[in-house]
């Protein structure tokens, strides 16, 4: 398996600013930002008023999550129930990087899907884990690796504390194979820019909203596996 620069979390790229070592700061380097002027009376399944409630603020979690910006996301990318044939158990996870898509089973030929972000360049994996662990709000620490590159993650090398800009977000669902944790993740952002796109050093991203609603679902030893870019 690909290596990934990662210690309980995300190594989501180089561009990071020096005196801005932030969740936005890092993605805004990987990604292009601006509105997409995506929004109309239907987003990607779900009329315009139905993705405004899903993708709503959440004001009762530990750190107020803001609403999803949905003209930042194309429609395509927004939680949506959809046929999907597999012998999988219900539950399976299945990454679709080639696609950026995260696909949770749900029997009887279909599933749930969920636009996500994945590995850029150089960094995409394929295979099969198993979810290990989860955590809500976790702490993110950058591996040696990465402090080495970029010198400002350094006052993080104990840990940054939980936060909207902590790059693991709100949940975080953490890969493992034969016992060990492989360094990847399936975590939450708050940057709809993002999803679509290869911005991490392999880990996959769901927008907070979405990564709630797979979190809820997905119990520890949850099967998962990531299909071939």
């Amino acid at each position: 398996m690909t290596s990934f620069d990662a210690s309980g979390g995300a190594d989501l790229g180089n561009a990071v600013s020096a005196d801005s070592f932030t969740r936005r700061s890092v993605l805004a380097g990987l990604a292009a930002l601006g509105g997409l002027g995506l929004a109309g009376c239907t987003t990607g399944g779900m009329t315009t008023a139905e993705a405004e409630r899903v993708y709503g603020p959440l004001p009762n979690e530990r750190f107020a999550v803001p609403a999803v910006n949905i003209n930042k996301i194309d429609p395509k990318y927004l939680r949506h129930r959809v046929s999907y044939k597999s012998d999988e158990a219900v539950g399976t996870i299945i990454v679709d990087p080639r696609h950026y898509y995260v696909y949770r089973i749900e029997g009887d030929g279909y599933a749930t899907r969920y636009g996500a972000n994945v590995g850029r360049a150089g960094f995409l994996w394929s295979g099969e884990a198993y979810i290990g662990r989860k955590a809500e709000w976790p702490i993110w620490t950058p591996p040696k690796e990465m402090i080495a590159r970029q010198p400002e993650a350094a006052p993080y090398a104990n840990g940054m504390a939980p936060g909207l800009d902590n790059p693991l977000g709100a949940r975080t669902l953490y890969l493992y194979q034969n016992g060990a944790y492989t360094l990847f993740t399936i975590y939450s952002t708050i940057m709809p820019e993002t999803i679509g796109r290869g911005v991490s050093s392999g880990c996959v991203g769901l927008l907070t909203q979405d990564m709630v609603d797979l979190y809820e679902k997905t119990p520890v030893n949850t099967k998962v596996i990531v299909l071939k870019a």
